[in-house]
């Protein structure tokens, strides 16, 4: 199909005129393009479809932030059929939230708006030293997120309107405390149990399989001995310190960054202040506040007598244990290291002024600036490397698209050899040997992209040597690849695996061993309990688990104990077989009334939790949702969903 294409570009090209241009005409190149852009429905929530295009945005947006709060998370986790499914599930419980929101009317007010983002730290961060916002970075900020100011504003809103969907439960959610003690003393639940084990290494001495044996194995069992598919490939990868490497900076543009930015690249002014603190909670009685407030004026008036007397009277008045000591001094800060009020009421002053009171969320400050730390200003030089760096970044980055788009067609157009698209672009040729279809153990970047290891391995690359198309393996990031060398997956010779070969089957049938044996105990002792001989007793319960097995533990806490002393077989595999032997009941000690109450709060928690699950269920079923992509098999590497 793809040799006819390239071998009749021209008809095609007539073809394809007269095809897409009627669709245009009556449909608009918008229209076409948000057909292409819509994609096939994976879920679908109040008659509203999640399409593919919808998840795949919201998993590189989940990706790129996991990325950025985490460096170190293996890519491989990431790029899971694990993790897509759970932001699949992530954007379908948001979707069901939204559709309950506009359902029950829930709004949110411009006042609870402006409230939430003068509450943001990441904006407060963004404040002037007049305390006014700074409107640039502001849009700036909104930028990097895709969005103007505006649309970061309304999705705040949308977001504050969703949370009240379940506010009425995470807000309200108790547990009496008589319920939280019975469910808690069922959990903590403590058993005296006796264990013997039967392991298969006890009874590998036993096995000594013939040749005959071993070839049956090896025959039966001829999946356990393949060789994986390898290949050695070629790959050129298109980021943005591969466009920086081809852009130069004139050195009049050096200079005009420099003088416009030189005040912000040379660092934040910090001050140092003293101050004398009356503690009156926010939430403590009007009368208490109000006695603080004129214990704080009377204070203020004597420092209005006695400047001098400051740090007298904060070492004997101060409720701030920490500066009190030191005559109420808080050494050097810059912007966002304390409380607004305070921080507002530091920057308005002057050296050697004494504020009035300022009162915050602690209570009543009487502060005195002692010292400004205005940045020494950088000398051009010593800044050049890293403005320098600076713009060559932000022209990659409005250059990434043109040179994304001349990558993508370039390995297409030139399918059989990566050279001329890398000659173009200036890209370096890398190499890899021995690669399979599964990223191999630490490996990183492009070769533990699972899309791209995929296209290396996909029918026309492999059987054609041609160039993949433009794989997307990170943020401004394209790679494509190309197979030097094939070697298809192979049942490897039993001269060769034998080792291996009488390893598993000695290992298997030991485990047979082990299980007959235990299982022939556990029966034998169930019949005569008294001829049961077993190890000391020991008290296990799911929080002193005494290194005793999962499997074993989960068996001994859901037996029937009604009826003790009993016995119970547990199978564990490849490891052998357990018999054990459940003594008594032991109550679980009495906690402290702190821990106690630490209990209760965290059995309050996990009912809350247990609620709002049942109420996004029903909400679900209200909703008539419905998730059409097929859930992953469940394994080693659904743990990425903790990450998240």
């Amino acid at each position: 199909m793809f040799d006819f294409v390239r071998k009749h570009t021209k008809i095609m090209m007539g073809l394809m005129f007269l095809l897409i241009i009627p669709s245009f005409v009556l449909f608009g190149i918008d229209g076409y393009n948000r057909m292409r852009e819509k994609g096939d429905a994976v879920a679908r929530v109040g008659g509203h479809d999640i399409t593919q295009g919808e998840w795949d945005a919201a998993h590189k947006s989940e990706a790129d932030r996991l990325r950025t709060q985490i460096p170190n998370l293996d890519p491989k986790l990431l790029d899971s059929a694990e993790a897509r499914y759970s932001t699949l599930e992530r954007l379908v419980r948001e979707r069901v939230m939204a559709e309950a929101a506009d359902q029950f009317r829930l709004t949110t007010s411009d006042a609870r708006l402006a409230r939430d983002l003068q509450e943001d730290p990441g904006i407060a961060s963004l404040r002037r030293p007049d305390g006014k916002l700074d409107m640039e970075r502001y849009r700036q900020m909104a930028a990097s997120q895709g969005m103007t100011p505006e649309g970061f504003e309304a999705r705040v809103r949308r977001d504050l309107s969703v949370r009240q969907v379940e506010a009425g439960l995470t807000q309200t959610g108790f547990a009496a405390a008589a319920v939280a003690d019975v469910a808690l003393n069922a959990f903590f639940e403590r058993r005296e149990v006796q264990i013997a084990n039967f392991l298969s290494t006890d009874f590998v001495a036993k096995v000594n399989p013939a040749d005959a044996d071993i070839e049956a194995f090896y025959k039966a069992n001829q999946a356990m001995f393949q060789a994986p598919e390898q290949a050695s490939i070629e790959y050129v990868v298109l980021d943005l310190e591969s466009i920086k490497k081809s852009i130069s900076v004139n050195e009049a543009d050096l200079k005009t960054y420099y003088e416009q930015n030189v005040a912000r690249l040379s660092g934040n002014e910090e001050r140092r202040a003293s101050h004398i603190l009356i503690n009156a909670a926010k939430d403590a009685p009007a009368a208490d506040r109000q006695k603080a407030k004129a214990r704080a004026q009377e204070l203020l008036a004597e420092v209005r007598k006695a400047p001098d007397s400051f740090a007298d009277l904060a070492k004997k008045n101060s409720q701030d244990g920490g500066s009190a000591p030191k005559g109420g001094d808080l050494d050097f800060f810059a912007r966002g290291a304390m409380v607004k009020p305070f921080e507002e009421a530091v920057y308005a002053m002057k050296k050697g002024d004494v504020s009035e009171l300022v009162e915050s969320d602690f209570g009543y400050h009487i502060i005195k600036l002692t010292d400004i730390k205005a940045p020494k200003q950088r000398s051009f030089e010593d800044l050049r490397a890293g403005i320098e760096s600076d713009l060559k970044t932000q022209q990659a980055q409005r250059k990434f698209a043109e040179t994304a788009e001349a990558f993508t067609n370039g390995v297409y157009e030139q399918s059989d050899s990566l050279k001329p698209v890398a000659d173009q672009l200036k890209l370096e040729i890398k190499t890899a040997t021995n690669l399979s279809r599964k990223a191999a153990a630490g490996v990183t970047g492009v070769l533990a992209n699972t899309k791209f290891l995929a296209a290396v391995f996909g029918t026309d690359a492999i059987e054609k040597k041609r160039n993949t198309e433009a794989i997307e393996t990170g943020p401004n990031q394209l790679a494509a690849g190309r197979i030097v060398q094939y070697q298809p997956a192979r049942t490897m010779a039993l001269a060769d695996v034998r080792t291996s070969v009488r390893e598993r089957l000695v290992a298997a049938r030991a485990a047979e061993m082990a299980s007959k044996e235990g299982t022939a105990k556990l029966a034998a002792w169930k019949a005569a309990p008294a001829s049961a001989v077993m190890p000391a007793a020991q008290v296990v319960s799911r929080d002193q688990a005494q290194n005793v097995a999962p499997q074993i533990l989960n068996a001994v806490l859901r037996a029937d104990a009604s009826k003790l002393p009993t016995f119970v077989g547990v199978d564990l595999g490849a490891q052998g077989y357990a018999v054990v032997k459940i003594n008594q009941l032991v109550a679980r000690p009495a906690p402290t009334e702190v821990a106690a109450k630490q209990d209760r709060a965290q059995y309050a928690q996990w009912w809350t939790a247990a609620e709002s699950q049942a109420y996004y269920g029903l909400l679900k079923e209200r909703f008539k949702t419905d998730i059409m992509a097929a859930r992953p098999a469940r394994g080693a590497e659904s743990s990425v969903a903790a990450a998240k």
